[in-house]
């Protein structure tokens, strides 16, 4: 059986949106047309994926499926596009992505030295893309923050820095020269507990009750933003606290906290001189926070 990308592509959207009518909106297309080709893709799959009722629209356990194996399929997919379309351009372009907080200035210049015909590109990236990135073609190799889902990827550390406290200007512990983790644990985390590990524990065993929601933010101004107005606090490593420091945040040094590891990433299949010799040069650089 030959699976047609595109209807890949209508599948995942139907799936993410969980109403066909908002995912016609969103693939540009009539929602009979869109209905037509999940029926010709559960034929070629031979598998219901959908749950259609007047009220909702569900995933069935093989749409459930379909949706975790498509979505890497279809990055793999646009990654190959992009670099087959590079390789008939000519272009000579090596695009580097990295997380906020990090400076590559040093590591780009090397590389600019020893390539001197090959233009570098930078492309800033968030927890939630950091890998996807690489992934979907968008970049040759990343910077990233562990952990991150590491399958099919080469991961090379780079260094370790320790990581602070966010508080708003007025926190009770503001000023403290330095605080536990244990201190924090009544505290509403603003990212995914599961981040930080030494809190998420401590939470658990002291908590009772349903936890307030995290909000969804996609940049460190926003989570920021969320700190100094008082709504939660947050964990963030301390080259980040250092680059975006604010008058109504402080930072406080954090015990028996782990250290956040940066590593440099790129697609295992991959065999550029171009990849290699940065990974070169990223472990002769200095990464000093």
């Amino acid at each position: 059986m030959d699976l047609d990308l595109r209807k890949l592509r209508y599948f995942v959207a139907v799936a993410e949106e969980l109403h066909f009518g908002r995912a016609a909106e969103r693939l540009h297309i009539a929602q009979p047309v869109l209905s037509r080709q999940i029926r010709a893709l559960e034929d070629e799959v031979r598998a219901q994926l959908f749950v259609r009722t007047k009220r909702a629209t569900e995933l069935t356990a093989a749409g459930r499926q379909l949706l975790d194996d498509a979505r890497p399929l279809l990055a793999s997919a646009e990654a190959t596009r992009r670099r087959v379309a590079q390789a008939a351009r000519g272009s000579k372009t090596f695009t580097v992505g990295f997380m906020p907080g990090l400076t590559v200035t040093e590591a780009v210049r090397a590389f600019g030295a020893v390539h001197p015909g090959v233009e570098v590109e930078l492309v800033r990236t968030t927890w939630d893309d950091q890998v996807d990135v690489l992934r979907d073609g968008r970049v040759d190799v990343s910077i990233v923050r562990l952990p991150i889902d590491q399958a099919g990827l080469t991961v090379r550390p780079l260094f370790e820095e320790s990581r602070v406290a966010t508080l708003p200007a007025g926190h009770r512990l503001a000023g403290k020269p330095v605080i536990d983790i244990s201190d924090l644990a009544d505290e509403h985390l603003l990212q995914d507990p599961d981040a930080v590990p030494e809190w998420r524990d401590i939470a658990v065993e002291l908590r009772t009750g349903t936890a307030k929601p995290i909000p969804v933010l996609r940049s460190v101004e926003e989570k920021l933003e969320h700190v100094a107005a008082g709504h939660g606090v947050s964990i963030v490593p301390l080259s980040v606290a250092n680059f975006y420091q604010r008058h109504d945040v402080v930072t406080v040094p954090v015990e028996n906290l782990a250290a956040n590891t940066v590593c440099l990433a790129w697609i295992a299949t991959r065999r550029s001189r171009l990849i290699q010799a940065f990974a070169d040069l990223a472990q002769q650089v200095s990464w000093t926070p």
